[in-house]
């Protein structure tokens, strides 16, 4: 293979698996964790393959740089809290609309309007991209205080991670939105990030 063209596929597959790595968790909401497999099957083996080859044309030709992008590559990947760095700019990216919906419920102008589940709530069109898995977040009530549940990844049954609004700044309880919560991160006053799996 010519050096232009193994540059510019190490160059490729590094992109590939950088930016699978930072997005992973929107394309299971575009597509599905069901075709996620194959999708992540390709990026990963293209990658693995491409390594094969930078290390052969290494090997055979002396030419270091696609071997190099590969390893920095490699490096980033495993080094680089790439799920953290996603929740992050999704925080930050969505917070205010998050905190124009969370008083709009509070004061009653969005409600409840899933009838077998009162608990959640479809959110109107404006609103959608701040809930992944259909737009809909779900709602707690302790005494007077109304905890709301912005989804970033809705998994199968207590599967599923979001951001809490508190309006007391409490952090959640370990099974508050019928969950099992394994991660319970406080992000700003107010706003918590939580797991369950």
């Amino acid at each position: 293979m010519k050096y232009g063209k193994m540059l510019i596929l190490s160059l490729v597959s590094s992109l590939l698996v950088i930016l699978f790595s930072l997005f992973k968790w929107d394309l299971v909401d575009l597509i599905t964790e069901f075709l996620m497999l194959p999708v992540w099957l390709g990026v990963y083996v293209f990658f693995i393959a491409t390594t094969i080859c930078s290390l052969v044309h290494f090997i055979k030709k002396r030419k270091w740089q696609p071997l190099a992008i590969q390893l920095i590559a490699i490096a980033v990947w495993i080094y680089v809290p790439f799920d953290q760095v996603n929740i992050n700019l999704n925080f930050k990216i969505h917070q205010n609309k998050r905190e124009e919906v969370a008083a709009k419920i509070e004061n009653g102008a969005i409600k409840p309007n899933i009838s077998d589940s009162p608990s959640l709530i479809q959110l109107p069109k404006e609103y959608v991209r701040v809930s992944k898995g259909g737009g809909e977040v779900a709602s707690e009530t302790k005494g007077n205080t109304k905890s709301i549940l912005f989804f970033t990844y809705r998994g199968v049954l207590d599967d599923f991670s979001g951001f809490v609004y508190n309006p007391n700044d409490s952090k959640p309880l370990k099974n508050d939105f019928d969950g099992n919560f394994k991660e319970i991160k406080k992000l700003h006053k107010n706003w918590y990030y939580v797991s369950s799996y």
